[in-house]
């Protein structure tokens, strides 16, 4: 198998041809796969089925305090919930709130609050200034990008690289423009990298120096506990970044997120938003307007069925198992298929939810739109970057938890055959 750039004209057409004739083969198939986005398979999910148990009768609805979980109360969270996500962000219980089953519903509130009545340490709501910017760290997070694409704000892409957003380009814009309030971060098994972010990077943002007085990192530690090898030994560390700015007076300028949305049920788990003792008595006082309480009955479901952190660490090595052979099974086919040819290039995650991948540029819509009339749907090409434009089109984000095995291998198949459609495509 030869690099594509060193074959002849006449080769190329030929190898396209026979491609093409394999793609049509593949069309018949009738497949009906979806790789569209990082969700949970039906195996995993029913590692935690138990937790629907833990609260079974009228006696245990209580909870530590002695508190009716049933009833109104406790507004910023069950202390026992609060203290469990926590220890996922490694900071006390008393800087955590608890939200309902969505951090990203969190992450909204926290933009919206700001946008509509500023922030501590601010010159008043964004919506009343002029500009309002945010930093995108790319390729990243679509959601991210959304939330502040709804808000009208303005979102400037900082190249990723492995050690995590190029700090350089981030202090610069940071320290440069008031205007910049906030950057994206998904800081551990990043989405779609899978990278981590190392240990200088935390502290040169635990060191920022913002001209905006309101400037906040929007700390996303979605993927906290998600490792693929923390059974051999090789699971990543992430600096405390609450630490990093306690060191520098700076602990208010971020706001931290988790939840358990990829530790039990997707869409019945539970989030949390943690941050200084500044931020946090200003988000509870905007939160105590929206709800009285969030769901605690599932809070106190959650906190018996992981208990702890070693409990959820346990957990964890259960959705190890199930994982770790579907990313070994993409990697491997990706090198066996695509490795040799000279087209594409992919990360190696040691956790997370995602493989990024690069075709030749100016091919991955092409790849996309390959995959879809074949039954593979996958997520948009663009959409790891602001307003779904990445400028080279060639990244797309591969999620291979929610196929089984199976299924997983066909759309892998699938799917390196349309890169090289794709690339030779290009090439001719």
């Amino acid at each position: 198998m030869a690099e594509y750039k060193s074959l002849s004209p006449q080769q190329l057409r030929r190898e396209l041809e026979a491609l093409r004739q394999q793609y049509e083969a593949a069309q018949k198939k009738g497949l009906r796969l979806d790789m569209s986005r990082g969700k949970p398979g039906v195996t995993q999910l029913a590692l935690s089925l138990g937790a629907l148990d833990a609260v079974g009768s009228a006696s245990s609805l209580k909870a530590e305090d002695g508190t009716n979980v049933c009833n109104y109360g406790a507004p910023l969270g069950l202390y026992e919930a609060r203290r469990l996500m926590g220890e996922i962000l490694e900071l006390p219980p008393e800087q955590v709130i608890m939200g309902g089953n969505s951090s990203l519903n969190l992450m909204f509130d926290c933009v919206s609050q700001a946008y509509t009545h500023g922030l501590p340490g601010g010159k008043g709501p964004w919506c009343r200034q002029e500009t309002v910017k945010f930093l995108c760290p790319v390729p990243g997070y679509d959601r991210h990008f959304a939330v502040t694409g709804h808000f009208g704000i303005e979102m400037i892409p900082v190249p990723m690289t492995e050690s995590g957003p190029d700090m350089d380009v981030v202090e610069k814009l940071v320290a440069g423009d008031d205007a910049v309030k906030g950057i994206w971060c998904v800081p551990k098994y990043s989405n779609p990298t899978g990278y981590t972010y190392s240990d200088e990077t935390v502290r040169r943002f635990g060191a920022l120096s913002p001209a905006a007085g309101d400037f906040r990192i929007y700390w996303d530690n979605a993927y906290a506990v998600h490792h693929l090898y923390a059974t051999d030994g090789k699971k990543d560390t992430l600096l405390n970044l609450m630490e990093e700015l306690e060191k520098t007076g700076r602990e208010d300028m971020a706001f931290l997120f988790t939840s358990t949305s990829k530790i039990t049920f997707s869409g019945a788990g539970i989030a949390a938003v943690a941050a200084s003792k500044t931020n946090i008595d200003c988000l509870n006082r905007r939160f105590a307007l929206q709800t009285i309480g969030h769901d605690k009955v599932n809070q106190l479901r959650h906190v018996r069925f992981l208990r702890d952190i070693t409990g959820i660490e346990a957990h964890m090595k259960r959705h190890e198992a199930l994982l770790r052979p579907k990313f070994e099974l993409v990697v491997r086919a990706l090198s066996r298929e695509l490795g040799p040819l000279g087209i594409a290039s992919w990360t190696n995650p040691r956790g997370g939810y995602f493989i990024s991948f690069d075709t030749l540029p100016g091919c991955a819509k092409r790849v996309i739109a390959l995959c879809g009339k074949a039954g593979v749907t996958m997520t948009p090409a663009g959409a790891t970057f602001p307003l779904g434009q990445d400028p080279e089109d060639k990244n797309v984000r591969i999620a291979p938890t929610f196929p089984d095995m199976e299924e997983l291998r066909e759309a892998t198949d699938l799917f390196c055959l349309c890169v090289k459609v794709a690339s030779l495509e290009k090439l001719t």
